[in-house]
C-alpha cells in the first residue's frame, strides 16, 4: 500500500509526499483508515513505527474536512496529551508539518516556562492542542481552555503517563471532553492498567498490535556486559574511545546517575551532556539541539526525559543502568534501529541486576550476545558468589547463622 491509497485529502498528500513519506508503516496502515471511520482505537508499537503519523495525518484530513477554509473563530477541536514536554514539543511539530497545506494552527503548552505565549495564541484561536498534563489543567482552571467543542482526544504514550503518575489528571481531562468525542489511546507497551484505563474511556475500540510487547527489532545488535558497579563509568570511557564510538545515547536510573556519568566522561575528554526533569525545559532543548547536529557525542537521559528524543539514525544507546523493568528495555533500545537503519544496544549489568537481566531475557526470548573480553568484568567466582542476594536470602543468611551460633552454644554447655 501507498499513502496514495489512502483516503487523503491532496492537501496532506502533498505535505506527507515531501516529507519523503510514501509507503504507511504498519502501524499506520492499519490505524488510519479505522481512525478515518470515527472509530476508537488502541494502537500498540515500538518506538520508531511512525505511532505520531498513525493519528496525527487522518485527524488533520477530518478536521480540514470541517473547518475548510474558514475564518470563523477557531476552536479547540483535538487535544493531545502527552507525559513529557520534549515528547510535546516533537507532536507539536509533526503537526504543522503534516497540515503545512491546510489552514488549521496548532500550539504546543508545557509547564516550566512562562505561560504568557502560550495564553496568547490560546486567545487568538487554535485547532489543535498538543499538552502536558500539568499545564493543561493549570490553564484550564484559569480558563484558557474550553473543550467543549473537541471532536477528537488522544493519549499518547499512555504507559509512561501512568508510571509518571498521571492518571488521576487524565481522569480529569477526560472529564472535560464531549463525552460524543473520538478517543485513541497509543502506547509503545500494553501492561494491564493501560487495558482497564481504555476500559473506562474508549467506545467499542479497534485494537491495533503492530509488535508484541516482548519483541525487539531485528535489525538491532545487542549486547551485555558483566560489570563491577564501581567499573561501569570506566568501561563507558572504555568502550567509547576504543571503538570510536559516536551519537550515544546512555541511559541512567536517576538523574543524578546521570549528571555523575557526564562529569566522569567530560573529565576524561568526552563531550557529554545530561538531560533529565532537573534541568529547565530550555537547558533541555539546548542539549537536545546540540545532540542532534553533533555538537556533543554523548546524551546521558533518564527514561522520562528520553521520551522526547525522535533521531532516525541513533547508532547506539547503551544501558547504564538496567530498567527493573523489563518492557522498558525494550523501549529504550527501540530508539536505535529506527527507520530501517541498524543499531547496536549495550547493556551493563551489575551483579545486583542481575535479578532485572534475568526478567529482561524472559520477556524478550533472545540470546543476547555476552561480551566477556573487556577489563572490567566481574570478579572471578562461583556462580552464587555471583548471584545477588535478595533480602529473603539475606534473612535466610541472618537466620542460619544465628542458628548456628546457637547450636554451637549448646555445643558448649553439653561439654
Amino acid at each position: 500500500m501507498l499513502f496514495e491509497d489512502l483516503s487523503l485529502s491532496k492537501s496532506i498528500q502533498k505535505a506527507v509526499y515531501e516529507l519523503g513519506y510514501l509507503e504507511p508503516t504498519p502501524i499506520q496502515e492499519q490505524s488510519i483508515p479505522s481512525i478515518l471511520q470515527g472509530r476508537d482505537l488502541i494502537g500498540c508499537a515500538q518506538t520508531g513505527t511512525g505511532k505520531t503519523a498513525a493519528f496525527a495525518i487522518p485527524i488533520i484530513h477530518q478536521l480540514h474536512r470541517i473547518v475548510g477554509s474558514s475564518k470563523k473563530s477557531k476552536q479547540i477541536r483535538c487535544l493531545v496529551v502527552t507525559p513529557t514536554r520534549e515528547l510535546a514539543v516533537q507532536i507539536g511539530q509533526n503537526f504543522d508539518q503534516y497540515a503545512k497545506y491546510t489552514n488549521l494552527t496548532s500550539l504546543t503548552i508545557f509547564g516550566g516556562v512562562s505561560q504568557v505565549p502560550q495564553v496568547d495564541m490560546l486567545r487568538s484561536g487554535i485547532d489543535i492542542l498538543v499538552a502536558t498534563p500539568g499545564r493543561l489543567l493549570d490553564l484550564n482552571k484559569q480558563g484558557y481552555i474550553d473543550l467543549d467543542h473537541l471532536h477528537c482526544l488522544v493519549l499518547d504514550e499512555a504507559d509512561q503517563m501512568l508510571d509518571m503518575g498521571f492518571v488521576n489528571d487524565v481522569k480529569k481531562i477526560v472529564k472535560l471532553t464531549p463525552d460524543n468525542r473520538q478517543t485513541l489511546l497509543f502506547s509503545a507497551t500494553m501492561p494491564m492498567a493501560i487495558r482497564e484505563l481504555s476500559e473506562m474511556f474508549l467506545k467499542d475500540p479497534v485494537s491495533v498490535t503492530v509488535s508484541p510487547v516482548s519483541s525487539t527489532a531485528e535489525n538491532v545488535e545487542q549486547r551485555v556486559y558483566f560489570v563491577d558497579k564501581s567499573e561501569k563509568r570506566n568501561l563507558l570511557h572504555h568502550l567509547i574511545t576504543k571503538e570510536n564510538l559516536s551519537d550515544v545515547l546512555v541511559f541512567s536510573r536517576t538523574k543524578h546517575g546521570a549528571d555523575n556519568v557526564v562529569k566522569s566522561l567530560r573529565n576524561k575528554g568526552v563531550a557529554a551532556e545530561a538531560i533529565h526533569g532537573d534541568k529547565s525545559q530550555n537547558a533541555r532543548q539546548r542539549v537536545l539541539d546540540a545532540f542532534k547536529k553533533k555538537e556533543v557525542g554523548v546524551l546521558v537521559a533518564t527514561d522520562i526525559a528520553a521520551r522526547g528524543i525522535d533521531i532516525d539514525q541513533l547508532p547506539y544507546v547503551i544501558n547504564f543502568d538496567l530498567p527493573n523493568i523489563p518492557e522498558t528495555y525494550v523501549h529504550r533500545i527501540g530508539r536505535t534501529g529506527r527507520a530501517g537503519n541498524g543499531g547496536v544496544a549495550i547493556s551493563f549489568c551489575g551483579k545486583d541486576e542481575a535479578p532485572y537481566w534475568k526478567d529482561i531475557q524472559k520477556l524478550i526470548k533472545v540470546d543476547v550476545e555476552v561480551v566477556k573480553d573487556h577489563p572490567y568484568a566481574w570478579k572471578e567466582g562461583s556462580p552464587d558468589e555471583n548471584t545477588p542476594k535478595t533480602s529473603s536470602n539475606r534473612s535466610k543468611e541472618a537466620h542460619n547463622s544465628r542458628k548456628s551460633t546457637a547450636s554451637k552454644q549448646n555445643k558448649k554447655r553439653w561439654y
